[in-house]
């Protein structure tokens, strides 16, 4: 069987290939010529290299990159995989560097910023996923207590600890053949994520004589690691909200030529330290000093101070887990799917897997650290006997599924108190339950499409709490309040009590946050740039603000005079403005974050949504911060166990990542409508392309 590509109507690659090598070769030339300047982006990240490329404004991550050692990272966790998995993923470099050589690699974007792309190495691909997944974990919410902490007291951190919406999330539901129309098991869900432009994941079929799976791939990354369909079994996953990164404040001291770190066996050599050159576009070269401790790579300070260091599994056990990879697609049952991802390292994820049988299983997949509790708040001493990682792994969550499974970054999904410290709230999983209860017996794939695009608010009770219980409001705010108890809770595009509810609520984040209470959260926090997306007060007041609203009080927080003030400032507000037209879609392209190149981000259409943070439709806006969307369901899927081509699936933009290309965004529109087009699986359905053309 030669190598193959075919294109469904929506430009979505059907790769076929002799063997699973073959197929890797294939997966790795398509993704070069599909999404060559993104994976290319993240390449130059994962080696630090933005700032040479693009200009000045990639300087802070790139500082970030080189200290927490990804490409250091990649190498070691590349040279500790099994042979087999080696050559696997080498392949799929092989395939990259082919598209490159045969002048594929041709994306507009590299002749708009006057750059190329380069020859990939064997680890590259674990690179990608670093990147990927290095801010998805718990660290940077450590680095918020610890701020909130020095600036409000150590009783004030609870404020930010409890259930709250958070950074990463996504949603998946399994109902067993018991409850389905066709008695076999359906999954569905989505995925959420930052609304990059392209999409993060690219929907894909990888087919040889072991295996046929159709999933959503990580452009720059080989297999399915996260959502697949594999005609018997099928998986997905939603991040299990664990604690697996910690960080460490360390001690560091010259003596005699020679850095050294203090750990609980005293001082002691660090494992390195050597100093970087980061050339930047345009301007005079920076150095960085990279520093690993017996912990991990100092992320922040140095031997002058404020040195914290960051210990996770994949740099302590050099490796991310890429060894599931080949035996998940080769998956025919959930049982091969729960014993390929044995082997899985980080990201810690929620994983939904089924099987045509009827099996239905619901696990924890990843390394969580046996350790002190402490660890899971706040950074620790590195030089503690007491905080140090024991060297085991806990043992995780599984089970078997009888009816329905949901997964959506709660507590209960995630394990609780044996994984993790924070979880989001538990709406999202509550309401989902009850869809798919109100639906009854008889499910199938068009209901489980349905629940999708649920809009109702999670935390709107609380809400209507606070204001049924205001007082002393003007006449205006008393109108504006009526509007507001008359509305039903959904986050409708179209709805001008939603755009209401969202305008007060923001003004109530801006008001606790300037309040005398916790005003002092916007003191230095003395952080990298980096981290300010999760440092900003405004931002995790608003991530915080039901749990504000039930404990605030206790705090020294008036929380009532705060909903007041923003009832004032709103009740003159324009009427009639609906949520779509300022809840719109974000995307995030990496030329927008990088003006030094010198080009333009490509344009997608205005895109309205309904939906919001804490709704089933998790398309998340910042209140305090803005109302449109950069974050939100990355894709869409429904899987069929009964029947393959019943499933089906969408991306927010589409299968190309070439802005020129007709299918660059051909999926959005039905995208944002809550539509899903159909997994295409007859071969004679599809078009052939012609590899020497493309």
């Amino acid at each position: 069987m030669p190598a193959e590509t075919f294109r469904d109507a929506w430009g979505i690659p059907h790769l076929r290939a002799d063997s699973a090598a073959g197929l890797a070769f294939l997966q790795g030339r398509n993704a070069a010529a599909d999404r060559s300047w993104q994976i290319e982006v993240e390449r130059w990240r994962s080696e630090g290299r933005t700032a040479e490329n693009l200009g000045a404004e990639g300087l802070v991550w790139d500082r970030f990159a080189r200290q927490a050692r990804i490409d250091h990272t990649a190498r070691r966790c590349f040279a500790t995989m099994d042979a087999g998995t080696q050559s696997w993923c080498t392949a799929y470099v092989d395939g990259v560097n082919k598209a490159l050589e045969a002048g594929h690699r041709d994306a507009p974007e590299f002749q708009d910023t006057g750059t190329a792309p380069d020859r990939w190495e064997p680890w590259t691909p674990l690179g990608v996923f670093l990147v990927h997944h290095i801010l998805f974990g718990t660290f940077p919410n450590k680095l918020w207590r610890e701020h909130v902490a020095g600036a409000l007291g150590e009783d004030a951190v609870e404020l930010f600890s409890i259930e709250a919406p958070v950074w990463a999330g996504s949603n998946a539901w399994a109902a067993a053949g018991s409850l389905t129309e066709s008695g076999s098991p359906l999954i569905a869900g989505d995925p959420h994520r930052l609304m990059e432009l392209p999409g993060v994941y690219q929907q894909v079929r990888l087919a040889c004589p072991e295996f046929d799976v159709v999933g959503l791939a990580f452009p720059g990354v080989p297999g399915l690691p996260h959502f697949g369909h594999a005609g018997t079994a099928a998986w997905a996953v939603t991040n299990a909200m664990a604690d697996y990164q910690d960080l460490y404040t360390e001690q560091l001291r010259h003596d005699d030529g020679t850095l050294q770190a203090r750990g609980p066996d005293g001082w002691e050599a660090v494992l390195a330290n050597h100093r970087e050159e980061i050339l930047v576009r345009g301007a005079t070269a920076e150095t960085v000093d990279v520093i690993e401790t017996a912990r991990g790579p100092v992320i922040s300070g140095g031997p002058d101070g404020g040195a914290l260091s960051l210990r996770t599994p994949s740099n302590s056990a050099a490796s991310l887990g890429f060894e599931a990879l080949l035996p998940l697609l080769r998956s025919r049952s959930a049982a091969d799917v729960e014993t390929a991802l044995s082997h899985w390292v980080e990201p810690v994820n929620c994983v939904l897997a089924a099987d045509s049988g009827g099996d239905v299983r619901q696990l924890v997949a990843g390394r969580v650290p046996v350790r002190n509790p402490e660890n899971r708040v706040r950074p620790v001493p590195a030089w503690s006997a007491g905080h140090q990682w024991t060297g085991g792994w806990a043992d995780l969550p599984r089970s078997g599924v009888d009816g329905l499974a949901v997964n959506a970054n709660d507590r209960a999904s995630g394990g609780g108190d044996r994984t993790g410290l924070e979880f989001a709230p538990a709406h999202r999983a509550r309401r989902i339950r009850q869809l798919l209860e109100e639906t009854g017996p008889g499910l199938d794939a068009a209901g489980m499409q349905r629940i999708h695009m649920d809009t109702l608010l999670g935390s709107w009770p609380a809400f209507r709490a606070l204001l049924e219980g205001l007082d002393g409001i003007s006449g205006p705010a008393e109108e504006r309040r009526s509007e507001l108890l008359g509305w039903d809770g959904h986050m409708r595009a179209d709805s001008t009590a939603a755009a209401a509810f969202a305008a007060w609520r923001s003004a109530l984040v801006l008001a606790l946050t300037r309040s005398p209470a916790l005003e002092l959260l916007a003191s230095p926090h003395g952080r990298s740039p980096l981290f300010a997306p999760w440092l900003n007060p405004a931002a995790r007041v608003g991530f915080a603000v039901e749990t504000i609203i039930a404990n605030g009080s206790g705090h020294g927080v008036d929380v009532h005079h705060a909903a007041r003030e923003a009832l004032e400032e709103t009740a003159a507000a324009k009427r009639g403005v609906t949520w779509g037209s300022g809840h719109t879609l974000l995307p995030l392209h990496a030329l927008a974050d990088h003006p030094s190149a010198g080009a333009a981000p490509p344009a997608v259409p205005v895109t309205p949504l309904s939906g919001d943070t804490n709704c089933v439709l998790s398309t998340e806006s910042l209140p305090g911060v803005t109302d449109a969307s950069f974050r939100g369901p990355v894709a869409r899927y429904v899987w069929d166990l009964a029947d393959r081509t019943k499933s089906r699936w969408i991306v927010p933009y589409g299968a190309s990542g070439n802005p020129r290309d007709d299918h660059f965004a051909s999926q959005l529109p039905l995208w944002a409508a809550g539509g899903l087009i159909p997994v295409v699986t007859d071969w004679d359905q599809l078009t052939k392309e012609n590899h020497d053309a493309r």
